[in-house]
């Protein structure tokens, strides 16, 4: 057992570095849950599971810190069902006098296994297994006798000890936005306290139990509209930029009638997203809302864009917009159509509900993958095209 906890604990240091993936919706007050519990518990020697099982309830709290690692407290109760006779230390007692016989409090931590060996993806898999290790505090209501090994009797009153936990997560993801988890649950528990029968802390199998319990989590909302950890957008440098700029500049040269009114800035979430193009009959401003990637949602950073083009078809009355919706190329056709469509649909939306512009004033479709940019990242974008006659 010891080497499975030390092997556990240089899995954590090694994902632990591994994990240092760039994510958005991760501060601290960022993926926070809560999760509910229940199961059975039994000794793991002497004794069948089901015959010996006794009803345990828990509660967790808990933090993720990185897709790979989370860290929690947790509270666990046991329901005296049975009776364990033979020799046993699960912080409990043969012969208890309470409905509840013991309580564990402790700490525990959590490694994804899912993401440490596949990498993160932006969203939970429908099913992934973690590494669980904890220690706590454990209380065994013990108001009764004991048969000692020399074969005594002793009056065994209310038992403090501390334990250790080794077990794993099996989880279920559900949901679109996967704010909901159902999870498998199985563990050893430890008894590491002295007793009339250990005189030292080790991990010995007689004063073990196994543990199996049911629980579902809530996964709370976080800052980045999810309610999950999402890959933020690489970083650009200013050498992306110019190349960018040099872009726009051959534009400007092959369109001498385009007139380009807005420059690339430093920040690369404020392109150069705005244009006027005057035609002989008509006059139409262009602007740009940019998109995570595997995301619908406009963040606030893009918000200055769709109020751009509120404000000008409130000034502009006989104004009409064409929102189309762009992904870039990862992942399959029917998602990125799906994405494309959904970007749309949440700038006309954004328009009609905050600024009240009429939905009729409004055309939202999707066009799939786009290509306007040569960096692919930037296609996940809304053109937003304004026309007035």
């Amino acid at each position: 057992m010891k080497k499975i906890f030390m092997a556990m604990a240089l899995m954590l240091s090694l994902v632990a570095a591994q994990a240092q993936v760039t994510v958005a919706g991760s501060k601290f007050t960022d993926n926070w849950s809560f999760t509910l519990k229940g199961g059975a518990v039994s000794p793991l020697q002497h004794y069948a599971f089901w015959p010996a099982c006794r009803g345990l309830m828990g509660a967790e709290l808990r933090k993720q810190v990185t897709p790979v690692l989370g860290v929690g407290i947790e509270g666990e109760w046991s329901i005296n069902t049975s009776s364990w006779d033979k020799p046993t230390a699960y912080i409990g007692a043969p012969h208890s006098a309470t409905i509840i016989d013991h309580q564990l409090v402790g700490a525990f931590a959590t490694i994804n296994l899912a993401n440490a060996i596949g990498g993160y993806r932006g969203t939970p898999r429908l099913v992934e297994v973690e590494g669980v290790l904890g220690t706590g505090w454990g209380h065994g209501y013990k108001t009764g006798t004991e048969t000692l090994l020399d074969g005594t009797e002793a009056k065994v009153l209310d038992q403090n000890s501390w334990y250790t936990k080794a077990g794993l997560n099996i989880n279920m993801n559900l949901g679109e936005r996967k704010a909901w988890t159902v999870a498998l649950k199985p563990a050893i528990v430890y008894n590491m306290g002295k007793t009339a029968k250990q005189s030292t802390s080790s991990f010995n199998a007689n004063y073990a139990s196994v543990e199996m319990q049911a629980a579902i989590t809530y996964h709370f909302l976080n800052s980045n509209g999810e309610h999950h950890m999402t890959l933020c957008d690489r970083e650009y440098t200013q050498a992306d930029i110019d190349a960018l700029n040099a872009e726009i500049n051959a534009l400007r040269a092959r369109q001498p009638e385009t007139k380009i009114v807005e420059k690339v800035v430093e920040k690369v979430v404020e392109k150069p997203v705005e244009k006027v193009i005057k035609g002989r009959n008509s006059e139409s401003l262009e602007c740009n809302v940019f998109f995570g990637q595997g995301k619908s949602q406009v963040t606030a950073d893009q918000m200055p864009n769709v109020e751009r083009v509120a404000t000008f078809l409130k000034n502009h009355k006989g104004s009409t917009v064409r929102i189309m919706g762009y992904a870039s190329p990862e992942g399959s056709k029917e998602i990125n159509e799906r994405l494309a469509r959904e970007r749309a649909e949440a700038v006309k939306t954004l328009l009609v509900n905050r600024y009240k512009i009429a939905a009729s004033r409004i055309q939202a479709q999707g066009q799939g993958v786009g290509d306007m940019f040569s960096e692919p990242d930037w296609n996940r974008v809304s053109v937003c095209t304004i026309t007035v006659k």
